[in-house]
């Protein structure tokens, strides 16, 4: 599609007002001391599939409320660390697939971890084995309306603290080095890299890719695309709704999270991009990092493309960033 956000030069100086709630901290601190009062339950079961230079296991550790999530580990054959890992996050709709399809970071000296995300996995891909057993008020289809009145309902709530679970996991990991975690995922999984890069204050990187979940309230009033077109649809028929749920959507926003993050990241945003607009990204990575020490931060920009970003070439520039980074 053709570009219908702010220019490149606005885009790179736009630091919205922020609708930051002030309990914003005490609400995921309390958030995160309750999911961590649950055992973190973590099990390695090895797969074979039939791979000779990687290990692959079967993955579950406990998420909020101690409910089983799954992931597939993978990590270089034979090499007992300690190995810098990766934590992955999935973009919408998708699940973990299969194991064989998770080999990339691995091949590459990483133990990967890649989470399964709740409640999904039969939208793209290889399918999910996640369940998500909480219910919610009424919604539309889809994730983003999922709880939409009250932030301790909301659906993102519980993936969010998942995703952090998910560092822990991997922290747990024997021969996994715990001060060499990096974080990283494209939409959804973007978004979520983003959350867990402002919840967990010790990690090595972040590398948030064509971030989706950032400044909710611009991005449903200039694209009509799902999924945020879930929102705009939800509140035009629930219309004494509109400041409540912004009101929840203000405590999952990636710019909030964004601004208390402390580990240097390398972003990217498709210029193009009908689905998680380019001023929604920016929105996040010009206020990152500056609760959080400003750490060092690149973006990179795809000029002609849409949701879809750099693809194979945003994942060779991420590969080749972070050795250096690691190797410094």
């Amino acid at each position: 599609m053709p570009v219908n956000d702010l220019s490149r030069s606005e885009l790179v100086a736009y630091r919205p007002e922020l609708d930051e709630p002030a309990d914003f901290d005490a609400f995921w601190t309390s958030t995160l001391d309750e999911a961590r009062s649950f055992d973190l339950g973590l099990e390695l079961t090895p797969v074979d599939a039939a791979m000779t230079m990687v290990e692959l296991y079967d993955v579950t550790f406990a998420g909020w409320g101690g409910h089983p999530i799954k992931g597939w580990l993978a990590r270089p054959a034979g090499v007992t660390g300690p190995l810098p890992a990766i934590v992955e996050y999935i973009g919408y709709g998708g699940g973990r697939g299969l194991a064989h399809e998770r080999t990339g970071w691995a091949a590459a000296g990483y133990v990967h971890l890649y989470m399964d995300t709740r409640g999904q996995g039969s939208g793209w891909g290889d399918g999910g084995d996640t369940p998500d057993p909480v219910g919610s008020s009424p919604s539309m289809p889809g994730f983003m309306t999922r709880g939409i009145l009250d932030p301790h309902d909301h659906y993102y709530r519980r993936v969010f603290t998942d995703a952090v679970r998910a560092v822990d996991a991997v922290r747990a990991v024997p021969g996994v080095d715990p001060t060499r975690v990096t974080v990283t995922g494209g939409s959804q999984g973007g978004g979520i890299t983003l959350a867990v890069a402002g919840l967990v204050p010790d990690l090595a990187a972040a590398m948030p890719d064509v971030p989706f979940l950032c400044h909710y309230r611009r991005a449903t009033e200039i694209t009509g695309s799902n999924p945020y077109g879930e929102i705009t649809a939800y509140l035009a028929v629930h219309r004494d709704h509109v400041e409540q749920a912004f009101r929840t959507f203000s405590y999952l926003d990636g710019v909030h999270f964004a601004r208390r993050a402390t580990a240097p990241t390398l972003f990217s945003v498709a210029l193009m991009d009908p689905i998680c607009p380019p001023s929604t990204v920016y929105a996040a990575f010009n206020r990152y990092g500056e609760l959080g020490g400003d750490p060092e931060k690149t973006i990179e920009v795809y000029e002609f493309n849409e949701h879809e970003g750099g693809q194979g070439h945003q994942r060779g520039r991420q590969l080749r960033w972070l050795r250096d980074l690691l190797q410094r």
